[in-house]
């Protein structure tokens, strides 16, 4: 097939694109440039999605924190939101597969590249576990038959495998289906949730005022009072507002990627925020008894069942199911990205079976299998052994947030050097994404919120890693044990062996440009 010849409302073609890759020295190797901007939009959006992660971690934020919990929406948010401006600089500058990792290698070098995609590719075949495992909170409630045995555990392997399995084939048949039933997906979504929203809105029983300064009590008697509880509770929020990158990661099968993907990391984003804190808001206020148990043992879908009813209740659950649906298909469309990108650089092993992109689906098939495979065998885990799994859930967002930090930190220190030396940097192209004057203070913001938040995330908390049984001490420093292996482990791999052969795979490099010719 022919480069597309027809220009973007903006003027780019296929040929412009190619050559803004062909500048960091990749060639157009296959992946097809067919996504236009509601797609790349719909790929961070549905990594995010509002519905999945507010359904799936509300108990746990109303455990911990109480109903106050809400704070730490906007809190992370606004933590969030200076990560993703950073990651618009980027984005606008290095519109390539596999963004985080790719970004890390410009900003800080090959070995800090090297770290940043491994932690961000780890963290990503957990996390594509942890969110099928969102099927079994959901489906069983709408019907009993989705209870296919009656260990909860093995049925949310059961659940989760079948959904790891769809996703794994559409990822494989191609970026084009995939994008049209992510694009459906996130459309009802979207529209779901302001349906949501407008029916939660007419059953309030209480203000805001009753909600936002509930905390039940919790963390009396602490050493930090609530706000220990407050921080725990915290990761419901930190759990759902990641992986927006995922715009830029498809940047190489999108049209003029370089502002598209910008635009679409801030719009997903702040959707997001918008749609999921009113929902979380009005739930809390539309709930009968803000003291109910169920609130924090079935979450948000008690509140939708009781509030709205069986009809109703069930319509919005079944657009849960459809959010998580297209979320695992976006988590592992950027896992997949991430992947075939270090592996065009020799950054992985099997570099030239990793990074072979199918000519009949124009899509690296063989990641998107291995990935498939890996993130069952994490749900197969929970078998037996919830605790695990969910010291692995937590871990792999304190692993994101430190592939971020890897971005960030590089990033941060750039801008010093080049104040320290009077240079402005890297001149954005015309058009393109740039902070200008507020890059330093933003980029310093993000780093510390990255830093601060891992932390927060990691910190040996019992009722985190090891709430339930007898109590361990691994499960406890489980964080810092398995991060700890996980980056020491790997890159002692790649020091040793990988680095040795690491370099832009021949099928892969953009070609020489012949030197000028003497005046």
């Amino acid at each position: 097939m022919s480069p597309r010849k027809d220009r973007d409302r903006d003027g780019t073609t296929a040929e412009d694109d190619n050559a803004a890759l062909a500048l960091l020295g990749y060639r157009s190797s296959g992946l097809r440039r067919t996504l236009g901007g509601f797609h790349t939009f719909a790929a961070g959006i549905s990594y995010l999605s509002v519905l999945t992660g507010t359904f799936q971690l509300f108990y746990f934020g109303v455990a911990f924190g109480g109903p106050a919990y809400w704070w730490s929406w906007p809190l992370v948010f606004l933590g969030q939101l200076a990560v993703a401006l950073c990651f618009c600089e980027l984005a606008s500058r290095y519109p390539v597969a596999g963004s985080v990792y790719n970004w890390a290698k410009a900003l800080g070098g090959p070995h800090i590249g090297w770290l940043g995609g491994w932690m961000m590719l780890t963290a990503t075949m957990v996390t594509l576990a942890a969110v099928a495992l969102a099927y079994q909170l959901t489906l069983p409630m709408i019907d009993q038959r989705f209870l296919i045995v009656e260990d909860t555990a093995v049925n949310a392997v059961l659940l989760g495998s079948a959904l790891i399995v769809f996703a794994t084939l559409v990822n494989a048949f191609g970026v084009r289906l995939m994008a049209r039933i992510n694009s459906a997906g996130v459309f009802i979504e979207l529209i779901a949730a302001v349906v949501l929203i407008v029916l939660l809105a007419t059953e309030v029983t209480r203000g805001p005022g009753a909600v936002l300064t509930e905390t039940h009590g919790l963390g009396d008697g602490g050493t930090l009072g609530w706000f220990g509880a407050f921080l725990t509770a915290s990761l419901a929020s930190a759990y759902v507002m990641y992986g927006f990158d995922t715009a830029s990661s498809l940047g190489e099968e999108s049209r003029d990627p370089s502002r598209n993907a910008p635009r679409a990391i801030l719009r997903a984003l702040v959707a997001t925020f918008v749609l999921g804190g009113s929902i979380l808001l009005l739930a809390l206020m539309a709930v009968p008894d803000l003291a109910a148990d169920e609130l924090s043992a079935q979450g948000l879908q008690y509140v939708v069942l009781t509030v709205l009813g069986p009809t109703a209740g069930e319509a919005v659950l079944w657009c849960v199911v459809i959010a998580i649906t297209v979320c695992v298909l976006a988590v592992q469309a950027a896992g997949i990205r991430l992947m075939f990108a270090m592996a065009r650089d020799n950054n992985l092993p099997a570099g030239r079976v990793l990074s072979h992109i199918s000519p009949r689906f124009g899509t690296p098939v063989v990641p998107a299998v291995a990935i498939g495979v890996v993130g069952v065998a994490v749900l197969v885990l929970n078998v037996g052994q919830p605790q695990i799994f969910s010291v692995l859930t937590s871990i792999a967002i304190i692993m994101i947030y430190l592939a971020y930090l890897l971005v960030t930190a590089p990033q941060l220190m750039q801008r010093l050097r080049d104040r320290r030396n009077g240079q402005d940097g890297p001149q954005p192209a015309p058009g393109s994404f740039s902070l200008g004057r507020w890059g330093l203070p933003v980029n310093i913001v993000a780093v510390v919120w990255g830093a601060a938040m891992a932390l927060n995330l990691a910190w040996p908390r019992a009722e985190v890693y090891n709430a339930t049984g007898p109590q361990h001490w691994y499960l406890r420093w489980g964080a810092f044990l398995f991060v700890g292996a996980v980056a020491l482990g790997g890159f002692a791999y790649y020091w040793f062996v990988q680095r040795h052969r690491t370099g832009v795979r021949e099928e892969h490099r953009a070609p020489q440009q012949p030197p000028a010719a003497p005046r």
